[in-house]
């Protein structure tokens, strides 16, 4: 096991020096680092039952990421193979995978990029593109022109349907990432951005869209779920949450019958909820 807390030290340190050119041990650092993050050693975030929200943001490992791009050059994007007019830097290449890691890429212009962690078991549908930094856990399903931006956390067998985008948040540093926890199914054309946690087995229906300024009306429970100045926005745990509006009751728009949107739950999971959605296992 490597030596994460000299590893952290040596990255902080770096980070905070911004030499005039980076040496070969700079770079045999990040390669170190990277290394790490492809395995999932270290991850932008992880669990922590000691956190409000059940999770930790790792903000050094943030900056190493903001380091790769610092020490990279703009070099060409192709191998003999595959030419092609593809231009990125160099210290974050496409990812290496084979057929033995046990993930599923399915023909037709994914992309994944080197420095995330993608578990056994995942399926990727074409097109769909994963960020560095992002952690895919086993037996996940990233569907069709779907987004995984950089450090997002994705838990165990979730589905994250065609045309949805999770957004990552690398900066700033200290904040924590967008989190989707274990089993969840976000559903076609919806978007989880800057300041949200899915927890476990919650269920957001086609369209919904969730971030930290936009509160969750809970007509189950009777309550408003919403993001503070210090917490991001948390969606519960087995949450069935579609997009829905709420009318505006003053100036203008009540006289104009103007209504917002706004994410609201209706359910909370149940027998129901488990026949419409037990298929996806067959796509896996």
């Amino acid at each position: 096991m490597p030596d994460l807390r000299a590893l952290e030290q040596s990255i902080d340190a770096l980070f905070e020096q911004k030499p005039s050119a980076y040496s070969a041990d700079h770079q045999n650092l990040f390669l170190e680092f990277r290394d790490l993050l492809n395995h999932g050693v270290i991850r932008a975030a992880e669990p922590d039952p000691a956190q409000p929200t059940g999770w930790r943001v790792n903000a050094w490992v943030k900056k190493g990421i903001l380091l790769g791009f610092r020490l990279g050059g703009i070099v060409p994007m192709h191998t003999a193979a595959s030419p092609s007019q593809f231009f990125d830097k160099s210290t974050y290449p496409l990812k290496s995978l084979t057929a033995s890691d046990g993930v599923r890429i399915v023909p037709g212009g994914s992309s994944i990029r080197d420095g995330c962690y993608i578990g056994r078991g995942v399926t990727c549908m074409p097109p769909m593109y994963i960020n560095v930094g992002a952690y895919l856990d086993d037996g996940t399903m990233i569907d069709s022109h779907a987004l995984v931006g950089s450090c997002a956390q994705i838990g165990r067998n979730c589905h994250i349907s065609a045309a949805s985008q999770i957004g990552g948040v690398l900066e700033p540093i200290g904040a924590l990432p967008v989190i989707v926890e274990d089993n969840v199914l976000v559903g076609g054309n919806c978007g989880v951005y800057e300041g949200t946690i899915v927890k476990r087995r919650a269920v957001l229906g086609s369209g919904t869209i969730l971030n930290r300024s936009t509160p969750v009306y809970d007509l189950v429970r009777e309550t408003v779920h919403r993001a503070s100045d210090d917490q991001p926005l948390v969606v519960p745990e087995e949450a069935v949450v579609v997009a829905g509006s709420r009318a505006v009751h003053s100036g203008v728009g009540a006289r104009w019958g103007i209504s917002l949107y706004t994410p609201v739950i209706v359910k909370y999971r149940d027998s129901g909820t488990e026949t419409k959605i037990q298929l996806e296992d067959l796509l896996r």
